[in-house]
This record gives C-alpha cells, sequence and structure tokens, in this order.
C-alpha cells in the first residue's frame, strides 16, 4: 500500500456512564488500557488508546460517560472532560447500549449536534438483547433523529461485528502520516495506570456507594534494578469509608493490594512491592482544589 494511502485520525468515543466505551477500546486494541467495573464512571479521565497497522493509525479516544443532575465538582469535571474530547476529532463514536430515548439522549445529541465530525452510532450488547426483532424498527427510530454517518449494532464484550466496526472507522478517516510512534499504545504513564489499577480493584470490590468516593494517589514510585516499589494512598471523604475499604482486620485491603500488585507486574513486566494507606480527606469529590491536589486537571 502507497505511502498516500496511509490514514491516521482521532476517534472520541461518547456516550452514558457503563455503555461499554472502556470495554470497546480494550477490545479493540486486544490489551486492556482503561479499566472497567459494573459502577457507572467508571473512567474518571480521558484514555488515549493506539492501534496502529501497516495501513493505519487510530487514536481512540476513552471519555468519562456524560450524565445529567450531578452537581459536585466531580460530576462538572467528568462532564467537562467529555465535552472538550470532542474538540478536533475526525470521528465521533456515540455508544449506546439500550433501545431507549431519554433527557440523556436529547442532550448528548444536542452536544453532537454542534460538532463537525461524523458521528458512528454503535449500538452496543446487542449479545444481551432479548427480542432481536425490536433492533431494526429502533435502528429505523433513531435515524430519524440525527444524520449519524452509520448505526452499528455490536458487541464489546464479545467482539461482535467489530472487525465491520473498525473497516467503517477506516474508511471515514483522512489519509494522513503517523501521530504516535508505531509501537505505542497509550500515551498515559505507567504511574497513572498504576492508580487507575488500584481504582478497579477497589470498585468491583466495593458496594454502591464507596467507589464514588474513592481516589488515588502515588506518594512515592521507586525503580529499582529488580523491583519497582510503590506506595500509594486510597482517599475516602468519611471515617465510615475509611473502615469499609480496609474491611475486617485488615482482610479487604490485604485483598485489594495483592489483586492490584498482580496487575501492575503485568503492566510493569517486573516484580512489584505494593505498599497501600488508606485516608480521609472529607468531602475531596465537592471541592475542586481537591480534585486539583488527586490529579484532576482541566478543571482550573
Amino acid at each position: 500500500m502507497s505511502k498516500q494511502s496511509f490514514k491516521s485520525g482521532f476517534v472520541a468515543l461518547i456516550g452514558a456512564p457503563n455503555a461499554g466505551k472502556s470495554t470497546l477500546l480494550n477490545n479493540i486494541l486486544g490489551q486492556k488500557i482503561s479499566i472497567t467495573s459494573r459502577r457507572p464512571q467508571t473512567t474518571r479521565h480521558r484514555i488515549l488508546g493506539i492501534k496502529t497497522t501497516d495501513e493505519s493509525q487510530v487514536v481512540y479516544v476513552d471519555t468519562p460517560g456524560m450524565h445529567l443532575g450531578g452537581k459536585k465538582a466531580l460530576n462538572k469535571y467528568l462532564n467537562k472532560t467529555a465535552d472538550t474530547s470532542l474538540m478536533g476529532v475526525d470521528i465521533i463514536v456515540w455508544v449506546k447500549d439500550d433501545m431507549q430515548w431519554d433527557a440523556l439522549d436529547i442532550s448528548i445529541l444536542e452536544k453532537l449536534k454542534k460538532e463537525g465530525a461524523p458521528v458512528v452510532l454503535a449500538i452496543n450488547k446487542i449479545d444481551k438483547i432479548t427480542n432481536k426483532q425490536s433492533l431494526l424498527p429502533f435502528i429505523q427510530k433513531i435515524s430519524l433523529e440525527h444524520d449519524f454517518e452509520s448505526i452499528i449494532p455490536i458487541s464489546a464484550l464479545t467482539g461482535k461485528q467489530l472487525g465491520e466496526f473498525e473497516i467503517l472507522l477506516l474508511n471515514l478517516l483522512p489519509e494522513g502520516e503517523l501521530l504516535f510512534p508505531s509501537d505505542q499504545v497509550t500515551d498515559s504513564s505507567e504511574r497513572f495506570m498504576t492508580t487507575e489499577i488500584i481504582r478497579e480493584k477497589l470498585m468491583r470490590r466495593l458496594g454502591q456507594e464507596i467507589p464514588y468516593s474513592l481516589s488515588i494517589s502515588i506518594d512515592q514510585y521507586k525503580v529499582e534494578e529488580k523491583i519497582t516499589r510503590i506506595y500509594a494512598v486510597i482517599w475516602v471523604e468519611r471515617e465510615g469509608q475509611k473502615n469499609i475499604v480496609i474491611g475486617e482486620k485488615g482482610a479487604g485491603l490485604k485483598d485489594t493490594g495483592t489483586q492490584s500488585r498482580l496487575d501492575i507486574e503485568k503492566l510493569l513486566g517486573s516484580k512489584v512491592y505494593l505498599n497501600l494507606w488508606v485516608k480521609v480527606k472529607k468531602n475531596w469529590s465537592d471541592s475542586e482544589r481537591e480534585l486539583i491536589s488527586l490529579g484532576y486537571r482541566g478543571i482550573e
């Protein structure tokens, strides 16, 4: 294939919380870049996932779930991060995981209408649709809401139709050059990915409320010849939450540490010593100053 026909560009993955954007990204890349859980709003930051072949380089932008009603500083940060991730991209993929049309969908659509990029609607989790005959009428109905470039049913979890999905995006991408080195798969640092792994393990282990009151920071990150030593803090908002994270006789924190360490070792390809503390920072999720101190950027 000639050099002139090489294609490259940015593809934003947007949608409601828990629509499957991060699962889609990880499946396309064939490795874990963005953390996942069954809890909505697992993704809190803009995550880049880069897939490079001989014919193309597609830079996927995973975004926090767009949502209505959240008034805390963290909610505002998540929505702003999702909104700004739409700027300057070549394609917008709206990942929708249900066959409903509500106020959030109307809000998302209004934002998309302001952007100049083509929009692909990916109807996700089709493996969970019990009445398959309802899919086509829904596609016909929703196609009247916006001039979508394409509407495609997929399953990010099982991989169904992902090949067709990638071909569709490739056809829409402009010709271009490499945007990142061909062997790079993300712009996230290992230090950042370490905090995300720890948060993922906590979100999967804990109940409904606690995950949204959690944040992780790194106190020390020491790379030695045979081992990487990581000292991290798990921040919660109330003393009672601290006790829940630690668990009876420290069992919960120990379990989180063990699971996190194993995944971090896979990420770094080396032995890891992981030390976790749990500390209280009262109402950090509703304070812009505290958010900035915990590494949430772009809200100043």
